[in-house]
């Protein structure tokens, strides 16, 4: 157990930098009671990813929390004693969906098979900047031809889903893999083709999945493209060389994600490297200590995550199955925590 003058010492320390995020929605302080599945939380997992993130963390409130992190405290304690479990958002419930790295076979130059590009950021085009959209980029060949192209793979859905993970590895034929990951988009809001989908009578809610998706592009081309027209987004991509293969692919925080227990969420709510208990219900339930790496262009709201799954087909098959209701909790320092109550 942490002796008492260290705790006092961290939360004096704690005290200086207490800065609300700039958040109008609702602000409920929780008991760590009041977490279903807590106690039996693998809190030491947790604490691993968690400080793995603190060089990235954002606010002086962190450092000191980071520095006891990494000096050997019992992981249930640290969370306990220096972090209130802060529910942020209305009574609605939370919505989770599931995401992962997607393994590719494609070629680093164009033949009959792979013949649908991943493309690097135009260099006219400045971050934040709303640029063509999907449709007109495709349509009218606006990046066919000028050297942006990283590499090639077989279907155009697969570039599509590409860039809904924002990340993946293109599998050459000499079984090497070219890692790729997000480098900017061109500036459109997300609009989800499964909700079209169902829009147009295709199919109903709880039949689609992105393998369903997948399928069915495949078997109507003609539609299919005007269906992946729908979302305006285009993302592009930066060879990603020096993440080891056995790691996760780099999130929001420029660090490696951990399958399990990294989440992208909106970061107009949630910290980046914050601890967050979620509890999410459906077909495979889980309650679980997360820690907030990513964001995402369609995780929007307090009460939005999305659960990285890992790397490959298999870790894919479950992530497309994840849209389930449940509650997210942030973990925040404690004087943060009543900073953002008050108002502070």
């Amino acid at each position: 157990m942490i002796r008492g003058l260290r705790i006092a010492v961290l939360l004096a320390a704690l005290g200086a930098g207490t800065a609300g995020m700039a958040t109008a929605a609702p602000i409920e302080i929780l008991d760590f009671s009041d977490l279903r599945g807590w106690e039996d939380a693998d809190h030491a997992a947790a604490l691993s990813v968690f400080t793995r993130s603190c060089g990235a963390m954002d606010g002086p409130e962190w450092a000191p929390l980071c520095q006891l992190a990494k000096d050997g405290v019992q992981a249930r304690d640290f969370f306990e004693l220096f972090f209130r479990p802060v529910r942020i958002g209305g009574p609605e419930p939370a919505l989770f969906t599931g995401y992962f790295e997607p393994e590719l076979q494609g070629a680093l130059e164009p033949d009959s098979t792979f013949r649908y590009p991943i493309y690097r950021k135009p260099p006219e085009l400045d971050a934040g900047e709303k640029w063509h959209s999907r449709a007109e980029i495709e349509n009218r060949d606006l990046l066919r031809g000028r050297g942006l192209e990283i590499a090639w793979v077989a279907n155009p859905v697969d570039v599509f889903f590409l860039q809904i993970q924002g990340s993946g590895r293109v599998r050459l034929r000499d079984g090497s893999a070219l890692r790729v990951g997000y480098a900017g988009a061109n500036g459109h809001e997300y609009r989800s083709i499964g909700e079209e989908l169902v829009r147009r009578g295709v199919y109903d809610g709880h039949q689609v999945s992105a393998q369903v998706i997948r399928n069915w592009v495949r078997r109507n081309p003609e539609k299919g493209r005007d269906l992946l027209h729908h979302n305006p987004s285009f993302v592009f991509f930066r060879e990603i060389g020096h993440v080891p293969a056995d790691q996760g692919p780099l999130g929001a925080m420029n660090l490696s994600l951990t399958a399990g227990r990294s989440i992208a969420v909106d970061p107009e709510f949630v910290p980046l490297g914050a601890p967050v208990w979620i509890e999410k219900g459906g077909r495979t339930p889980m309650r679980r200590l997360m820690v907030a790496q990513d964001t995402g262009s369609a995780i929007k709201g307090p009460q939005r995550a999305d659960i990285f799954f890992g790397t490959g087909a298999a870790a894919g098959r479950r992530a497309g199955h994840v849209r389930d209701a449940g509650r997210m909790v942030v973990l925040l320092p404690i004087e943060r925590a009543f900073a953002m109550l008050t108002g502070g």
